[in-house]
């Protein structure tokens, strides 16, 4: 049996095996937070002379790639994005995905807003039937965290504020538990018009292109003609 540490960096590594053919020298990846990427980044790390450079969706990334030697770019420099590699929470049949367990959703939604491709990098137990079991993070303006609280509750949903956490926007964080989230676009839109939200962590309007899902049988292939 493989242990999860040992799932993840297979996954990480097919990931590398995937996307790096299909870069050219000029080319730019977005790369995401966790884990999962963390592992994708020391492998990716082999092929640096292969691709441009990245942009990166947290500080944490940054670092790390900046270590490795990777070049790391400021996404208002870059216009497009072929890929945009990052991990998920829970990822349901249909590739949305519950993000921002690290706490870096709204970077990580707004460089995969620029990718044309987004490539979701996960251990078999993060598949699941409908999205909720994991507390759905909420990122929100300090001043306005207790009215969206109280908006948040009223969709049935306990929200919690995630202790001693500040974004790197300067914001903080309520994870949502106790959701049954059968309409992910739906809930991500109406979460996103809450004045005070700056980003939820849904990943429906625009979830994953693919999707990489280590097994104790391998590593599988989920795509949206398959849901």
């Amino acid at each position: 049996m493989y242990t999860q540490t040992e799932l993840k960096a297979q996954v990480a590594q097919a990931a590398v095996d995937f996307v790096v053919p299909q870069l050219r020298a000029d080319s730019i990846l977005g790369v995401g937070t966790g884990s999962t990427v963390d592992l994708f980044i020391d492998a990716l790390a082999a092929h640096k002379g292969a691709f441009k450079g990245a942009v990166s969706s947290s500080e944490r990334s940054t670092r790390r790639m900046r270590d490795l030697g990777i070049t790391v770019f400021d996404l208002n420099d870059v216009e497009s994005l072929v890929w945009y590699v990052d991990g998920a929470d829970e990822l349901d049949p249909s590739l949305a995905m519950t993000k921002g367990g690290g706490g870096a959703l709204t970077r990580e939604k707004i460089v995969a807003s620029v990718a044309q491709n987004f490539l979701c990098i996960a251990d078999a137990s993060k598949e699941v039937a409908v999205l909720g079991a994991f507390p759905l993070p909420v990122e929100v303006i300090p001043m306005a965290r207790e009215a969206v609280a109280r908006q948040l509750a009223t969709l049935g949903g306990k929200p919690v504020l995630r202790a001693d956490f500040i974004t790197d926007n300067g914001c903080q964080i309520l994870d949502v538990h106790g959701l049954q989230i059968h309409d992910p676009q739906a809930l991500e839109q109406r979460i996103n018009n809450i004045p005070g939200v700056v980003c939820c962590g849904l990943f429906a309007l625009s979830g994953a292109t693919i999707a990489m899902i280590a097994t104790q049988e391998g590593v599988l292939r989920r795509e949206l003609s398959d849901s």
